[in-house]
């Protein structure tokens, strides 16, 4: 029997969605299950979006040109134009979600065996992207004590080699909630210009901000030869299921490159795309965004709240993001979160995404869990509470188990 690729082996399965079955099995026996194990919000897509998927005027669904159609990328200039960058057609790429322009970045500038530098933890698909890749990632601890910032320019230097071609970096961050500092930005774009690097940053969570102010790497002109940018709609439009998402870049030799991706793949989502119009073209389109945003400032502070009441629990409140990274009195929180779908008691209860997934070292992250709050309040507040009760009996029946 023919075997299948080591690269496919190679690829690991999402941390975010492996225990989703008992999830499943869960509410086959009827318990109510609070999904705060992935990122997909539960605020109402914005009906500009939708309204403009409904009227669309297309009699034959043909392919979208490769880099996108023209009205979805001048609704991404007119988006950066009101953050003050000027782009042009030429600098931006429509991609099929975040994830696409992920891996267009990866494929355009590294060969296989070549390193990618990214501070851990990190969104676990960008270790499956970079496999799939043939790419090797070199993991940069960071901490929570610290807030997951950045650990000083030496000790990033420390992990540069050769083969290292990029660093990646979500800004904010997921799983951290981190939103990095304008010196911290300094700092690595320097590390760029003297390495000869590629900056990957992924922006996505641009809007969700709640402690000090999202810089772009676009700010920087020094470095435009060497930054990727990528974004996506998934998160700020409430859209995860639109897989719109775009690849940005100045350097005309990386969207050279980066076309011929898109043309092998042939096109992005039409329907979508003209979603993404109709919403830019509204005149409200930023006070839905910031009524979202606002809507998760408040989340965020109950979240933290009630996560500050359960003995044993820690973490730094997050600054950007929806998420909280925060650490379990357990020494295996995948076997907690397996527990909790399996064994607690009772009509309720709660999912987390284990905290090892989000990270390349061994070891690292094993009594962590990443919590997302994109559930109303009074789910959050119930959440919480079912965690506070399950910590309690499960250390209760493995103290039993030990005899």
């Amino acid at each position: 029997m023919p075997k299948i690729s080591a690269r496919s082996i190679a690829a690991p399965a999402s941390p975010i969605r492996r225990l989703y079955p008992l999830a499943v099995e869960a509410k086959k026996k009827g318990k109510k299950v609070y999904h705060l194990n992935i990122g997909q919000p539960d605020i109402p897509t914005p009906e500009p979006f939708l309204r403009g998927i409904r009227e669309a005027k297309v009699e034959v669904l043909d392919y979208a040109p490769s880099p996108g159609l023209p009205e979805a990328i001048q609704a991404v200039q007119a988006y950066y134009a009101e953050l003050g960058f000027d782009l042009s057609p030429q600098e931006i790429l429509i991609t099929i979600g975040g994830s696409e322009a992920i891996t267009f970045s990866l494929m355009v500038t590294c060969d296989p065996g070549d390193q990618v530098l990214i501070p851990e933890p990190f969104y676990p698909n960008y270790l499956g992207y970079a496999r799939l890749s043939n790419v090797e990632i070199i993991p940069l601890t960071t901490y929570r004590a610290e807030g997951f910032h950045l650990p000083p320019r030496r000790e990033i230097e420390a992990h540069l080699t050769p083969r290292t071609r990029a660093i990646l970096l979500s800004n904010p961050g997921n799983p951290t909630g981190v939103v990095y500092t304008e010196p911290e930005l300094d700092m690595l774009v320097d590390l760029a210009l003297r390495h000869d690097l590629f900056l990957i940053v992924d922006e996505v969570y641009r809007e969700f901000v709640y402690e000090g102010k999202h810089k772009s790497i676009l700010s920087y002109p020094e470095a435009a030869d060497r930054v990727i940018l990528v974004d996506s709609i998934s998160k700020r439009l409430s859209a995860c299921g639109a897989r719109v998402g775009m690849l940005i870049s100045r350097n005309k030799e990386v969207m050279a490159a980066a076309q011929k991706c898109a043309t092998i793949r042939l096109s992005a989502p039409t329907f979508e795309q003209l979603g993404l119009a109709a919403f830019m073209a509204d005149p409200h389109h930023r006070e839905i965004i910031a009524r979202m945003i606002e809507e998760y400032r408040v989340r965020r502070d109950v979240f933290c709240e009630e996560l500050g009441k359960i003995p044993g629990v820690t973490f730094r409140k997050p600054e950007g993001a929806f998420y909280v990274m925060f650490g379990l009195p357990v020494q295996d929180s995948e076997d907690f979160i397996r527990w909790m779908l399996t064994d607690f008691p009772g009509k309720e209860t709660v999912m987390f995404a284990p905290g090892a997934g989000f990270y390349a070292t061994p070891g690292k992250g094993q009594d962590e869990v990443r919590g997302a709050y994109v559930l109303k309040v009074e789910d959050l507040r119930r959440a919480c509470a079912v965690l506070a009760e399950g910590l309690v009996l499960y250390n209760e029946a493995l103290a039993k188990t030990r005899g």
